[in-house]
């Protein structure tokens, strides 16, 4: 979720480009429409039409993060600062977040810590607990972090540790938290003394179901970014963050019989289910080589999926299993969320290792009861990252219980949290202030709707923001 890109669209901070989302059924805006032509569009008679969000954002006394009037944040974690209740500092590097309900009030958040370097080398590692520890060799994992209702921290502890590069990962219907593996270091390879590249659950309410971390490696080893799980169906959605070639979107569809829950992933047979690759094909039924091909909103794609010829890749990458006509694929395909009977699915950028047109992001959704898979913005290339207001470089996404969905910027420059809403408009949530203008990673919204938790990566800072939220 680190890697540097060059730049991304240029809109305005309270008008991006359109998105049709969460519960919306019309068409959406294009990404370069006029504030007069939607206006248009809405029956607005020519009277500027009303700008969605919060406004502006104020700059921070502190010089931490920016939010619009009225909003307030609260620091839960710190990197280095804060402690874990074995009495360790809270662990670097923060990235997805998974946001579950705290018995008696509250919440309970699983953290991502992105840490790939060997234990002995990095400064504020997982730490390594009996019992709770993957791989003594790799400084990665995951924190459980508990807060009140008005998102103060309770409490901290380690939920797995052991593992390599937690970049993002999903929340589960049965409330635990898949965390992902963004690399294929086998063992042997660095400090690793296990192999890497596999998905882990964690419990944030039953500590003793996460000891003796055990990998599913019936979801495949390859780089894992995130995971989104379909409630009817059973089937998980897996992106895969990588390049040369270009990554896959995955789907794993369980052996017949299978119920999910608690616990039941990690007693798989490694070889259970049948885990596949996503194939297009376009509306003349022209297979699709890669999703940067796809310049136009609204553009649709019929699905298949191609099974994996060995999920484990020991000897060779999944991603290179396939031909180029065997599959679809896409340059950093990163977010995953589950929402709207579906999955929207994120593409960070595009350049010239695609073959397609470049782009600095695409949010798509997957329809499973069709096997459609739509364009839904579209962000074309900017030239100034440097410049406050224009968004850019999709990378973390979650449906928002206020309508639309967050999302959560990655690239160079300036660093935003975004909303988009139902009917296609971007607006401000965040910016990052810090020195080092480190990306923004896990938005994710507490049950009741009060708080969005949100971290800035490195060195690893995670805020629970509070405000006058609204339908926007």
């Amino acid at each position: 979720m680190s890697l540097s890109r060059r730049g991304f669209l240029g809109r305005t901070a309270t008008t991006g480009a359109g998105v049709a989302l969460i519960g919306s059924t019309g068409m959406l805006l294009a990404p370069n429409a006029s504030a007069a032509s939607a206006d248009s569009r809405h029956g607005g008679h020519g009277r500027p039409p009303r700008q969605p969000g919060y406004g502006p954002l104020v700059n921070d006394p502190a010089g931490r993060l920016a939010l619009p009037k009225g909003f307030s944040y609260t620091i839960v974690t710190e990197a280095g600062v804060t402690k874990l209740e074995s009495g360790e500092v809270t662990p670097s590097n923060h990235d997805g977040t998974g946001a579950f309900k705290l018995r008696g009030g509250g919440t309970v958040l699983v953290n991502n810590h992105e840490l790939g370097g060997s234990l002995k080398d990095t400064p504020l590692p997982v730490p390594h607990l009996a019992g709770l520890t993957y791989d003594e060799g790799v400084a990665g994992g995951c924190t459980v972090v508990e807060v009140n209702r008005y998102g103060r921290r309770i409490r901290e502890y380690v939920g797995v540790a052991g593992t390599a590069t937690n970049c993002a990962g999903g929340v589960t219907p049965w409330d635990t938290w898949l965390t992902c593996e963004e690399t294929e270091q086998l063992a042997g390879q660095g400090s690793a003394t296990k192999d890497h590249g596999y998905v882990f659950e964690v419990d944030p309410y039953d500590r003793r179901a996460n000891r003796d971390p055990k990998p599913i490696k019936a979801l495949g080893r390859f780089a894992h970014e995130a995971v989104a799980v379909d409630p009817r169906r059973g089937h998980l959605y897996l992106t895969e963050d990588a390049g040369n070639p270009n990554g896959l979107l995955y789907r794993w569809e369980p052996p017949r019989h299978f119920d999910g829950g608690r616990g039941r992933l990690r007693k798989l047979a490694d070889n259970a289910g049948v885990l596949a690759a996503m194939h297009c094909k376009d509306s003349g039924g022209r297979h699709v080589d890669d999703l940067s091909r796809a310049t136009e909103i609204g553009t649709t794609y019929a699905v298949n999926w191609v099974a994996v010829p060995d999920r484990d890749a020991r000897t060779v990458s999944v991603r290179k299993q396939f031909t180029d006509t065997d599959i679809t694929r896409g340059r950093k395909i990163e977010g995953i969320w589950w929402g709207d009977g579906g999955a929207y699915v994120v593409t960070s950028f595009a350049r010239k290792e695609s073959p397609g047109t470049p782009h600095d992001g695409q949010i798509w959704f997957y329809d499973p009861k069709r096997s459609r898979l739509t364009l839904k913005l579209r962000f074309g290339v900017n030239t100034t990252p440097d410049v406050d207001g224009p968004f850019d470089g999709p990378d973390n996404i979650s449906v928002s219980p206020h309508g639309g969905v967050i999302i959560s910027e990655d690239g160079e420059g300036i660093q935003h949290l975004l909303g988009a809403t139902d009917d296609g408009k971007t607006y401000p949530i965040a910016r990052n202030d810090a020195p080092g203008g480190s990306e923004m990673t896990g938005p994710v919204f507490s049950d009741d709707g009060r708080t969005l938790f949100a971290n800035v990566q490195t060195p690893g800072t995670m805020y629970a923001i509070q405000g006058p939220w609204k339908r926007c």
